[in-house]
């Protein structure tokens, strides 16, 4: 088992920062594949970033490319996920995502169900 605890999140206007952490705790970080994805209600959970068990390589979703940047520490068991430029269309339910998946894949590595661990999930709310 492993457990997931983001924080990080809240309110910030338009062109704003926010830096979101996922600590996790259990069975062997290092091990697993991480991602993060976000969701607004009534609509599908979207991924956003996903980073490789060693830290590399990442891949985004076009919308966030050049402003989002995710990380890890594998020695302090937390991902993260650094906002840049928020924008209003930002704003959603963020959810790190552990997982043992062929990361190769690029339908897999986007695909909800590909992986096993989630958090809570953090509001991320951003003004115009």
């Amino acid at each position: 088992q492993v457990q997931l605890v983001e924080s990080g999140g809240g309110l910030v206007q338009a062109g704003g920062s926010l830096r979101l952490s996922c600590a996790a705790s259990g069975r062997t970080f290092s091990s697993y594949h991480m991602a993060w994805f976000r969701q607004i209600p009534g609509k599908e959970r979207e991924f956003v970033a996903a980073i490789r068990w060693s830290g590399g390589p990442t891949y985004y979703v076009d919308s966030v490319k050049d402003r989002f940047t995710i990380s890890r520490d594998n020695e302090k068991n937390t991902v993260y996920l650094q906002m840049n430029n928020l924008k209003p269309e930002d704003t959603a339910v963020y959810y790190c995502a552990a997982g043992v998946l062929p990361y190769s894949s690029n339908y897999y590595r986007q695909t909800a169900g590909a992986y096993e661990y989630w958090g809570q999930g953090t509001q991320v709310t951003v003004s115009s």
